[in-house]
């Protein structure tokens, strides 16, 4: 009995140390993320910042769709000799922070300078998010991948609050220089995340080319190729509802201050609270499972949507439980579909693996919310909603039939 305790504790404190190392490195993430992309739109606005100008804003998720075009770079080559994908969170972040205070002379309504220092700031956030997904699954065991993917969904909800929440109400205490200043600092503190990484020593010379990290070993891949159907389907409906949701609440009579709170501290909720849930469904039932439970229930939730536009249904009760519900629905799916890609993703480039088919999902989200407004208006809500509908029970049953045929599940077992 000794001898197993003595093994199992070290075992213990080893989980527990990756897992508050992952909540760090995700919160490092997710902190300037939701400070450009949450906080700085309505500030700029409320600084008499046209909306055609702050459009321009979305240029700042190209790098994180097109990312996957460097993974394999990251995966192969090691900032320090012997700190790997711990050196490139510690580049980025510190890169980050610069950018961050680097934003502090041009004030809020310098549009081009915050475009161009925000895409630096989502090119490094992006390298990052490489770095960092490709340690998680690299170490992660099994069992623990649920959990892990969990931790992601509650450290991006705690940086939506500091990052977008925070840096709102910093900057009408304090000002922009304040509230900058303020957020570079939070900053500083997951950045010790990186100092804690566990990596091997440096990498063996003389390797292999057939083992150097690159896209052309992604589709070599059978299953990963498979897998990445899954991702290209699976949230292609999402979008079209996502992105136009605020704008149906609104004609629908939803008051703003409504709309307000669930787009922020009731979506909050929903990430931690889906993150939980998601990881116990996982653990228990396995990937297929979940996703088919969460993509009937999504249908369902954008067939309220559908009824409701076409007159079926009547008052805010509905479409805003609705609203509401897909947001915790949200959370889950990207808790299982990550697990999913990381238990895909090979050791031996798990970054640029997950990268490619994390890439793969959110293309086909951006590429539903650009065409929603258009058929919104040229069709209608009813159209939009209901063309939603179709597409996430199709995606549903083409996703259960994929795994189900590979049998690509994500179980405690493996």
């Amino acid at each position: 009995m000794s001898g197993i305790s003595a093994t199992a504790t070290p075992a213990i404190h080893g989980r527990k140390r990756l897992f508050s190392v992952l909540a760090g490195l995700y919160l490092a993430q997710a902190i300037p993320s939701y400070l450009f992309a949450a906080a700085l739109p309505p500030i700029m606005r409320e600084a008499g910042v046209p909306r055609t100008a702050i459009a321009y804003l979305s240029l700042w998720f190209l790098p994180l769709l097109l990312k996957f075009f460097w993974a394999p770079y990251v995966d192969r080559v090691r900032p320090f000799a012997r700190s790997h994908r711990a050196g490139w969170v510690i580049v980025t972040q510190a890169g980050v922070i610069i950018s961050i205070l680097c934003l502090i002379p041009f004030g809020p309504t310098n549009v081009w300078a915050i475009i161009g220092v925000g895409m630096l700031g989502s090119l490094l956030i992006s390298t990052q998010d490489i770095a960092t997904d490709g340690y998680a699954a690299k170490h992660l065991a099994p069992e623990d991948r649920a959990v892990g993917n969990a931790i992601q969904g509650g450290s991006v909800a705690f940086g939506v609050v500091i990052g977008g929440t925070l840096g709102l109400v910093l900057y009408s205490r304090i000002g922009w220089t304040g509230m900058l200043l303020t957020i570079a600092a939070f900053c500083f503190i997951p950045l010790a995340a990186a100092f804690a990484m566990q990596e091997k020593g440096p990498a063996p010379t003389g390797g292999q080319a057939v083992d150097r990290p690159s896209l052309k070993a992604f589709f070599r891949r059978r299953e990963v190729r498979d897998v990445l159907w899954v991702a290209l389907i699976y949230r292609m409906s999402e979008g079209l509802v996502k992105a136009m949701e605020g704008s149906y609440l609104v004609d629908a009579g939803v008051p703003l201050t409504q709309i307000g709170y669930l787009s922020g501290i009731a979506a909050t909720t929903a990430g931690l609270a889906g993150a939980a849930i998601a990881a116990v469904l996982l653990q228990r039932f396995g990937t297929g499972w979940t996703l088919g439970l969460l993509g009937f229930l999504r249908t369902v939730c954008f067939a309220l949507f559908a009824a409701h536009a076409l007159g079926f249904i009547t008052g805010i009760v509905p479409i805003f439980g609705a609203a509401g519900f897909q947001t915790l629905i949200r959370y889950m799916e990207i808790v299982a579909l990550y697990s999913l890609f990381m238990a895909t993703a090979s050791k031996e480039q798990p970054g640029t693996d997950f990268t490619i088919l994390a890439c793969a999902q959110l293309i086909v989200y951006f590429a539903g919310s650009m065409i929603s407004g258009k058929i919104a208006d040229t069709l209608g809500y009813g159209t939009l909603f209901g063309l939603a509908t179709l597409l996430s029970f199709v995606a549903v049953v083409a996703t259960i039939r994929i795994l189900n045929r590979k049998r690509l599940e994500v179980r405690p077992d493996q």
